[in-house]
């Protein structure tokens, strides 16, 4: 596996291209302490700016526990597709009308009473650092080339890891 450090743009457009492409993160919280917080989330939009949105229950565990630490991991993890996100970052919690709107669609009633129920907040998420792993070929391709490698005794190219800093 060749190794590729992103930066600025580039980083976060890596970033926004596994994210919206994986979609559920486990979004961990309370990471000072033990046992972890950890929830799946769906990812909701990447913006401009490079940070990840949410939506989430004002009640929740993983709210009440951005709300003492902001400090939060997410990973994402399509093993489909071998491709593996590690985001570490500041999570802010905003009850913002607009944002909420902006976020906000018909599969969200499953947990929410609409755009207006009062526990509905958006998480913001600022990534600070990032670590990923991307293959350059699908599952098959990159299975494949592991067994061709081990019967060969010779290192074969699966994929691309790196370290990303917006």
């Amino acid at each position: 596996m060749s190794t590729e450090n992103l930066y600025s743009k580039e980083a976060k457009a890596k970033i926004k291209e596994l994210v919206e492409d994986i979609d559920f993160a486990m979004m961990t919280t309370n990471l000072g302490q033990k046992p972890l917080g950890a929830i799946p989330m769906s990812t909701k939009k990447v913006d401009e700016a490079g940070n990840i949105w949410f939506l989430s229950g004002a009640d929740s565990d993983h709210n009440k526990d951005i709300q003492k630490d902001s400090d939060v991991q997410l990973l994402y993890s399509k093993p489909s597709d071998m491709e593996f996100l590690s985001v570490f970052g500041k999570a802010v919690i905003t009850r913002d009308k607009k944002i909420l709107e902006d976020l906000y669609g018909k599969s969200d009633d499953n947990w929410f009473d609409g755009v207006d129920d009062p526990n509905l907040t958006a998480i913001s998420f600022k990534p600070t650092e990032a670590r990923y792993w991307d293959t350059k070929h699908n599952k098959f391709v990159s299975l494949f080339k592991m067994l061709y490698g081990t019967v060969a005794g010779e290192k074969t190219d699966i994929g691309v890891s790196g370290t990303l800093k917006p």
